[in-house]
């Protein structure tokens, strides 16, 4: 491996840049927001994990506000006759759905259990917690292997005893069918993937079952997720050993070759919070080496040899295509950087050589479940 990227400070410019009075807009034009496309329910939930993880940085003070009003955003998109989260949210705080996806769903559900274990403040707690509880059936009706596993995964990080209870069937449904989509007769070894193809954000399910596994003590349910995320990491380092992730123009369709473009900062941040699970879990260095990849490909070691991150704005680029870098700026993109950044500064911090593999229950979602305060 070469030498690691650089770490860099917290900057919340871009990112506040980006917010309005309900959330974070969902598109940006260059590095200024584009109000037309208002903002999601989706990207919200993003923002609000990044907020708890600036908070481990720099204290519950300097995020406050934004932390509530990204809480409040959920609050307001649940809709109580569904069950369901909507998604869509016009500029002036119209909501333009009624249902939102079902990927949506599961990224609400994470972000307020990240919210209701993570926060420092009592009620941000509780409201989480509460709001988790009610949304967790709808759970149950989820198909989408990405919705079904960031719910999983929600299920799976509450310390509070009440809520854990409540949710435990929930999150042993979820989890049982994740991996039974792994170990269907469609899998195969030369294509483990329960799809045709492999799209977005493929490294999500593999993550879910690493944690949730050892979070249950079933112990092939982890390594069923292990030996996803190192099939995913075979299929996407470059010969010359950088990170190469799968392009949106194709994907990586069974029996065909993986898209080169275009690349999007989802998939090198997914792939890092997985492999930080992975380490977490198992203590093996080569999550790291595939961490730190994922890592450096938002400065640089990509396929074009450009750097997609912001870091003097804490934004990030939309993309890297084959005529070179997307100046677009936008949520998904800046809270993937941010994410990546916390779990690379995280990850570094943990000890290299232990003598043993964590205690089951020791970390959910590849961070401890309580942090012990600002640096």
């Amino acid at each position: 491996m070469p030498e690691p990227a650089p770490l860099f400070p917290v900057v919340r410019k871009h990112l506040e840049s980006l917010t309005d009075e309900f959330g974070i807009r969902q598109h940006a034009r260059g590095v200024e927001p584009d109000p037309a496309h208002g903002t999601c329910t989706d990207d919200v939930a993003r923002a609000l994990v990044v907020d708890l993880d600036h908070a481990d940085v720099l204290g519950s003070i300097p995020v406050e506000e934004s932390l509530r009003r990204s809480l409040r955003y959920l609050v307001e998109a649940f809709d109580p006759a569904t069950g369901r989260f909507r998604n869509f949210r016009a500029a002036d705080g119209t909501w333009l759905d009624r249902v939102g996806s079902e990927d949506c769903h599961g990224r609400a559900m994470l972000a307020l259990a990240e919210a209701s274990s993570r926060s420092r403040e009592l009620e941000v707690r509780r409201i989480a917690a509460d709001l988790l509880e009610l949304a967790a059936p709808a759970a149950l009706r989820l198909t989408s292997i990405r919705a079904v596993a960031s719910a999983a995964l929600a299920c799976a990080e509450p310390v509070d005893a009440p809520t854990k209870v409540a949710l435990r069937p929930v999150l042993v449904d979820l989890s049982g069918r994740l991996a039974t989509a792994f170990t269907d007769a469609a899998c195969s070894a030369d294509w483990p993937w329960p799809e045709g193809a492999v799209t977005y954000e493929s490294a999500l399910p593999a993550r879910t079952l690493i944690v949730v596994g050892h979070r249950l003590g079933e112990t092939a349910m982890s390594e069923l997720g292990l030996a996803t995320l190192d099939w995913l990491l075979r299929g996407q380092v470059a010969p010359g050993g950088w990170f190469d992730p799968v392009g949106n123009r194709g994907w990586w369709a069974r029996g065909g070759r993986k898209a080169t473009y275009d690349q999007q900062p989802i998939e090198a941040g997914s792939t890092l919070l997985a492999a930080e699970a992975a380490f977490e879990v198992t203590a093996d260095h080569r999550y790291v080496e595939a961490a730190e990849r994922a890592y450096a490909w938002f400065l640089g070691e990509n396929r074009l040899g450009l750097t997609v991150a912001d870091p003097a704005r804490g934004g990030c680029r939309d993309g890297l295509g084959a005529d070179g870098v997307n100046q677009n700026q936008g949520a998904e993109s800046t809270l993937s950087w941010l994410a990546a950044l916390e779990a690379m500064r995280r990850i570094r911090r943990l000890p290299v050589n232990r003598p043993d593999r964590i205690p089951a229950g020791g970390v959910a979602g590849g961070r401890h479940t309580r942090s012990p305060g600002p640096d």
